[in-house]
């Protein structure tokens, strides 16, 4: 299913005349309208008619404004947080209301008419720009806004304000920071490497992660997203074509994928199922194919490991111990701590090759205390309650015996000793004597 930027998407009749009347009341200051990029078509009766003057009184209430609750945030991210001159960034939203009936994007940290630079009604599926426009701004049904080609005077805050169907407005502000471009300093090759960026690299299950693409081609017709790491069409997950900016959706499409005019490609609330490696196909005005294979990594938070010990109260040189690490995770790393710092490894200590168990045999007083495991993966960490260990000392074992070569230096300690003490004599019988043949006979 596909939808060509411009076409109107018919919403539900039954929605009330007043929401299209309130949303033209508030977005006035004339403005360019165009159809929000989507996904795929729905089918419904078209809305028709509005009552202005509804609109005006519901407009009044748009200085309501309420606290967010702390588990649904509205916030807005910048991809790539820090970008250059020339390149696209995405103000990237999240936590809209469920119930929208319209977003607008402001130039600045205040909500003002002649500031706005794009708006977004939900139930006509329309985006308007404003004044503040450089048309270069894309808005999309989720919220986003992207910048394509930034410059140096893009620099600065960006206000959204949403308003849902009961004229309550949440607002939030995003940074855009844009530095000077590299080239500026140096040429880069005319034929930059196609890649695909993770962002994040490692992802949470049920966040969201976008596949951004760097150096496409300037003369594209369009590209293709597959899943797995060769082109066919059964994995395909959509398609774009650039010139009628038209969108189709392939047999490998989840629901949750979101592809944008500069090639990247969104999912959202990303489950395990979802990691592995996703090729993109650029193809352009000649039909010059290139190919890059970028990886999305999903990963569970770790759960709370718990600490089980062969034996908690042990004999100094006497006992050993075996600490085991149990944890229901995989996929997972383990590492060891002893009194809140990383364990140091000693000679009395042997891991299990994935780190789960440790062995001290011997045991000595120094290992009393207590031992955590710490359970780690590249989004989470979890640790174990402590266990203390309890070494008790027994007055008739001895201390292990000395190794061959301390007793080898001892010894050549000792004799070193007996031969000073002879060569001292030696000479001390000699000053006596005078230097005498009769040595032996004073001496």
């Amino acid at each position: 299913m596909h939808w060509k930027k411009g076409q109107q998407i018919p919403r539900n009749q039954n929605k009330g005349a007043w929401e299209c009347s309130w949303a033209q009341a508030l977005l006035t200051e004339g403005g360019t309208e165009q159809t929000a990029d989507t996904m795929e078509s729905r089918s419904a009766p078209a809305h028709r008619g509005c009552v202005a003057w509804q609109g005006l009184l519901l407009a009044a209430s748009l200085l309501t404004f309420w606290s967010l609750p702390t588990t649904a945030q509205l916030t807005v991210e910048s991809v790539p947080p820090n970008a250059a001159e020339g390149k696209d960034v995405l103000f990237r939203v999240h936590n809209l209301p469920g119930n929208l009936m319209v977003c607008i994007w402001y130039k600045g940290e205040t909500v003002h008419s002649n500031l706005r630079i794009a708006s977004y009604t939900a139930g006509t599926q329309a985006v308007t720009l404003g004044p503040a426009s450089s048309n270069r701004e894309t808005m999309y049904p989720n919220g986003s806004l992207l910048f394509q080609k930034v410059t140096l005077q893009d620099t600065g805050y960006y206000t959204l304000q949403a308003i849902d169907k009961d004229a309550e407005s949440k607002q939030v502000t995003g940074r855009l920071r844009v530095y000077p471009s590299l080239v500026t300093l140096w040429s880069l090759p005319t034929t930059a490497q196609l890649t695909i960026e993770s962002v994040p690299p490692n992802a949470a299950e049920g966040k969201d992660v976008l596949l951004r693409v760097h150096n496409l081609p300037g003369d594209l017709m369009g590209y293709m997203w597959y899943k797995g790491e060769i082109t066919d069409v059964d994995l395909q997950i959509v398609s774009y074509v650039i010139d009628t900016q038209t969108t189709t959706l392939g047999p490998a499409y989840r629901h949750r994928e979101t592809i944008y005019p500069n090639g990247s490609l969104l999912f959202q609330k990303v489950t395990l199922q979802d990691t592995g490696y996703y090729t993109l196909q650029a193809i352009d005005k000649d039909f010059r194919s290139k190919r890059v294979t970028g990886q999305l990594r999903v990963f569970q938070p770790v759960g709370k490991p718990s600490l089980r010990a062969s034996n908690a109260t042990v004999t100094e040189h006497k006992d050993a111990v075996v600490l085991t690490c149990l944890t229901n995770d995989r996929g997972i790393s383990i590492r060891w701590l002893f009194k809140n710092q990383i364990l140091p490894h000693k000679h009395r200590m042997k891991l299990s090759q994935d780190n789960s168990i440790l062995t001290i045999d011997p045991v000595r007083r120094e290992d009393a205390g207590g031992f955590q495991c710490e359970v780690f993966n590249p989004i989470s960490s979890s640790k174990s309650d402590p266990l203390e260990l309890d070494v008790q000392y027994d007055p008739t074992l001895s201390s292990p015996g000395l190794s061959v070569g301390a007793m080898a230096g001892i010894v050549v300690g000792v004799l070193a000793g007996v031969a000073l003490v002879a060569v001292l004599a030696y000479f001390l019988c000699i000053r006596k004597t005078g230097g005498s043949m009769k040595l032996h006979i004073l001496c």
